[in-house]
């Protein structure tokens, strides 16, 4: 799928984790809800820095197309070393480690370590990158007609903002409640973007091989996803005209969940 699909399907799933803890009698803060869905937004346009075209190849200017570069050649470079007999030959990364369920652990894992060892400011950078990764995602026409540095400065102040909102409210400690340790929720909502990347693309042409390393058959790659003539390509009609609007209502059911509109 394309970039905005993407971050809409990471917002709503994040709001569908929060009304499924407001059921189980377990809200989360507003502003908790809010922060996880933005930065699960953000989270899901991240396994597409395999790719130089992708909407996170562009979002940090010389940075990040450096980034993408080197990760497509990790991503590569894993592919060659780990592929058995049934895998195809390939020229590049994309869609290869960066659309796995390992790489969504490790980037949640180190995303709750940065939190819990760099204290706030850990939490302003995961917070500031993920939020110009939402805005680039979510607000991506308005994104492409502004220049970079107005959307870095939004995501900048956003993070200072927002970060005040879950200390104020206490929503830094919805999950884990030990002084240090309040963050480590952090990582949960990037795990979850990952993830939903990873689905989205799987009802596309190619697949994703989400399950890597499992081996499936003769294959270690096989990419997942239904029944061929169930998939469209990327940026097709199906993606735009169906999928988004699917998605944007189930967000905003969940929020209302979330927000015990629907509790009795």
């Amino acid at each position: 799928m394309m970039g905005p699909a993407h971050s809409l399907s990471g917002a709503a799933a994040w709001l569908g984790v929060g009304a499924a803890a407001a059921a189980l009698n377990h809200p989360m803060p507003w502003p908790t809800l809010v922060v996880g869905a933005l930065i699960c937004a953000g989270a899901a346009l991240a396994p597409d820095l395999d790719h130089k075209a992708a909407t996170i190849s562009r979002a940090f200017g010389p940075i990040s197309r450096t980034l993408c570069e080197v990760t497509d050649k990790i991503s590569y470079a894993t592919y060659k070393a780990t592929r058995k007999a049934g895998d195809p030959r390939r020229s590049g990364g994309h869609r290869t480690l960066t659309h796995t369920w390992v790489w969504a652990v490790l980037l949640g894992t180190g995303a709750s370590a940065i939190a819990w060892f760099g204290g706030r400011w850990g939490v302003l950078a995961i917070l500031f990158i993920h939020l110009v990764l939402a805005v680039e995602g979510l607000l991506w026409r308005q994104a492409r007609m502004s220049s970079d540095v107005l959307v870095w400065l939004l995501g900048a102040t956003g993070a200072w903002m927002l970060a005040d909102a879950l200390d104020s409210s206490n929503g830094k400690g919805w999950l884990f409640t030990h002084p240090g340790q309040q963050y480590l929720w952090i990582g949960l909502p990037i795990v979850l973007g990952s993830i939903v990347h990873c689905l989205g693309d799987a009802l596309t042409v190619s697949g994703c091989p989400v399950l890597w390393p499992i081996p499936i058959g003769r294959r270690r790659w096989y990419p997942i996803g239904p029944p061929k003539p169930m998939r469209f390509r990327a940026g097709s009609w199906v993606e735009i005209k169906v999928l988004t609007p699917v998605f944007f209502a189930a967000g905003g059911l969940a929020a209302l969940g979330a927000l015990g509109v629907f509790g009795g």
